[in-house]
């Protein structure tokens, strides 16, 4: 069994950590942390794991060697104390946004320090494995993703890759998202807005998730990515729309783009009906799955389309990448403990 410990586990991504791994069969989770609830069970935090599990949190400072080693730490704390926590497992998992940048100029302009760990940014890999599976096959160290760049690059993903869809044009992102964004302790950040109906607008600064963006789809352009956000009424999942041009394009191209980007993903469907009343991804169908539904609309006159994408942001947009991440970290089947399809209806 290989022993994992979560750092940060009172969380919400902490938690939808916990849960997924209870259910994992080649995992024994030894520890889990919280400066605010040690000695508490999980269950006192985390109501739905009653029932599930009898572990206790534990300090930081109590927090033994493991093989696996998950952070769920708020943004900023992992790469003050990265040296000590990659003395503790042999393989890390960070979700904060310490480690998916490369580039800590860039870091610097979207979250307004400078990086304390500059040193460690490329050796993490950026953890989103429908882009990067081959690199995080076998890897160390693997950052989280941000539920909001998850969504932009998945509904973009085929259609960059096929060549339809280039650096020309800016990619402009309007996303509807659930308040679980914003933490356990809500709070209206410029980049989570808490309160169902506000919105974190275009700036010139630019949604934090861009950054992710334009790095994840560099190799195929300079794409120039905005993002805006609006919280609407529900507490899980992420609906991105992405509206572009593709003159001179026929349904059967994109059709095809599609088939060919997601064919070997088994966490990515094409939803794209022609009637019905689930003819687009939802985000409701998705709560506590690891899956993407991406879709489009596209009007061949025009050539004007919305690139569709929705997932759960606790689970695709977080723990359950991570947890696909360490699947193949570790040589495990990529789908362990992540099969769970959602609710209907």
């Amino acid at each position: 069994m290989t022993r994992i410990a979560i750092v940060g586990a009172s969380g919400y991504t902490g938690g939808e950590l916990l849960r997924l791994l209870l259910e994992h069969p080649h995992v024994e989770i030894a520890q889990i942390t919280s400066e605010s609830f040690a000695g508490k069970f999980a269950y006192q935090v985390h109501p739905h794991l009653r029932g599930q599990t009898q572990l206790r949190f534990v300090g930081q400072d109590a927090l033994e060697a493991c093989d696996v080693l998950f952070l769920a730490l708020p943004h900023g704390e992992a790469q003050g104390h990265i040296e000590r926590y990659a003395s503790l497992a042999g393989r890390m998992i960070d979700l904060s946004a310490d480690f998916r940048l490369r580039d800590a100029s860039i870091y610097q302009q979207y979250y307004g320090e400078a990086h304390r760990a500059p040193a460690w940014m490329n050796r993490f890999v950026y953890g989103l494995p429908e882009i990067n599976r081959a690199a995080l096959t076998g890897a160390d160290y693997a950052s989280g993703v941000g539920c909001n760049a998850t969504a932009v690059t998945l509904a973009v993903w085929a259609l960059v890759r096929a060549g339809i869809l280039n650096a020309d044009q800016p990619l402009t992102a309007d996303l509807k998202v659930g308040s679980s964004e914003a933490g356990r302790s809500p709070t209206e950040s410029s980049h989570h807005p808490a309160r169902a109906g506000v919105v974190r607008p275009f700036q010139m600064t630019g949604h934090r998730h861009e950054a992710e963006v334009r790095q994840s789809l560099s190799a195929r352009g300079n794409f120039d990515a905005r993002i805006a956000v609006t919280s609407v009424e529900i507490v899980r999942g992420v609906a991105a729309a992405v509206y572009v041009t593709l003159p001179g394009v026929q349904e059967k191209d994109i059709w095809a783009a599609y088939r060919t980007a997601w064919n070997e993903s088994p966490f990515v469907r094409i939803v794209h009906e022609k009637a019905g009343i689930h003819r687009h991804p939802e985000p409701r169908l998705l709560a506590g799955t690891n899956y993407a539904d991406v879709g489009w609309e596209y009007d061949p006159v025009t050539g004007r389309a919305a690139l569709l994408c929705a997932i759960d942001n606790l689970g695709k947009g977080a723990a359950g990448s991570a947890v696909q991440c360490m699947n193949l970290m570790c040589g495990f089947e990529e789908t362990t403990a992540l099969r769970f399809g959602g609710f209907y209806p």
